[in-house]
Formats: structure tokens, sequence, C-alpha cells
């Protein structure tokens, strides 16, 4: 096997010369960074890229913020002696 020259990656390493591994190294570095959601096969089918995985939320939440105050303005207009 040919030597790999400085910063190239070899074909295969063995594991006496990776060094010991350290469970959970980089799990606090890895939660507070890190907003991962994993979707649904179905799902990802539907929204194939991150951009539009955002763009349908922040349309769901838009309507969600209309329908709420809309709500709100109808519960305001209720006569008390209706309710």
């Amino acid at each position: 096997m040919k030597k790999a020259k400085v910063g190239e990656m070899r074909r295969e390493y063995r594991r006496d010369e990776l060094g010991p591994g350290v469970r959970g190294k980089y799990l606090d570095a890895y939660r507070s960074g890190t907003n991962l959601i994993l979707l649904s096969p179905d799902v990802a089918k539907a929204f194939p890229t991150e951009d539009a995985v955002n763009e349908a939320l922040r349309s769901l939440v838009r309507v969600a913020q209309r329908t709420a105050s809309a709500t709100k303005r109808a519960a305001r207009r209720v006569p008390a002696s209706r309710q």
C-alpha cells in the first residue's frame, strides 16, 4: 500500500492508529448550536429543500396569527348576554 501524502485521506485506516474514542465529546456543542429536525419521508418528498420547508412554515405561522387575531376580535364583539 502506498503511503498517503500529508493531509490526504487514505483508502482505509487501522483502528489502533486512530486513538481512543470519546463518547459524547461534541454533544454539548452540537446541542447548543443545532436545531435539527428530521422530517418524515412523505413530508420530505413534498418539501425537498430547506427553503421550501421554511417558506411553508412561515405561511402557516402567518395564517395562524391572522386566525388568532380574528378570533380575539370576534370574541370582543359578542355581547355579554350571549356568552
